[in-house]
């Protein structure tokens, strides 16, 4: 287990305190509505898989408008978090939600071959989704190509991803994460050219690349001295959308 993996374990219990985290999932869900047609309330439809769902934010707030959610998470304390949640009387209404641990490398893996809204249906073959979605999640993956690979094999013919995260628009970007908190962080947000080129290669078609939103956030004046409260900075998120052929 990596150490990053342990940093989100150790939150996982109180990452649903952070106003930032909340503020995020919250626009986060607005860009998705907004570019997303066929999320509709009144007629769910999609199956999706979310990539790094954490504590399922995200994912409850999707919830209402899909067919059936997968949520995927490296992190166990996080899934655990997430079922801990589904758990309670006030989110019984979320039965087309399944938690699962696991560092997708295979779209065929077993784990996510159960449908949510029948568990107990048997020898189930793999799964495909019409939707991969993630958020805040591309900066803390090791090799976007791999990752990219893995969504377009999980998507059924025409299904299509929407993946959100802060954008790398120089030295500055840096500064989202404290300096305490850089495990894991393997890129300072994502280039709009890089990214683009990447979920091209990877296979897909359609690509944009879109500013979703942007957000502000306390952040270091200095680093390693602790976010200052007040201490202001503006980031600026990338919608990628993309269609597997």
């Amino acid at each position: 287990m990596s150490n990053a993996t342990d940093r989100f374990n150790a939150e996982a219990a109180a990452w649903d305190s952070n106003p930032d985290v909340q503020l995020a999932s919250t626009l986060g869900f607005q860009s998705l509505l907004a570019k997303i047609p066929w999320l509709e309330k009144e007629n769910p439809g999609l199956d999706v898989l979310e990539i790094g769902c954490g504590t399922g934010i995200l994912s409850l707030m999707v919830s209402p408008y899909v067919r059936s959610l997968t949520g995927v998470d490296v992190a166990e304390g996080m899934i655990t978090a997430l079922k801990l949640k589904l758990s309670q009387p006030e989110n019984a209404w979320a039965k087309n939600i399944l938690p699962v641990y696991a560092d997708l490398k295979d779209p065929d893996d077993e784990r996510l071959r159960p449908d949510p809204l029948h568990p107990n249906q048997k020898d189930l073959g793999p799964r495909r989704f019409d939707l991969v979605i993630s958020h805040l999640v591309l900066h803390h993956i090791p090799s976007l190509e791999d990752i990219l690979k893995t969504m377009l094999g999980c998507l059924n013919s025409g299904g299509a991803i929407t993946l959100i995260d802060y954008e790398d628009f120089g030295p500055e970007a840096r500064k989202f994460h404290p300096e305490a908190k850089m495990e894991g962080v393997h890129r300072h947000g994502i280039s709009r050219e890089d990214i683009k080129k990447l979920i091209e290669d990877a296979g897909f078609v359609k690509v944009r690349i879109e500013t979703a939103f942007v957000m502000e956030k306390d952040v270091e004046d200095k680093p390693g001295e602790g976010v200052v409260k007040g201490n202001k900075m503006s980031f600026p998120f990338l919608i990628c959308m993309a269609e597997k052929q």
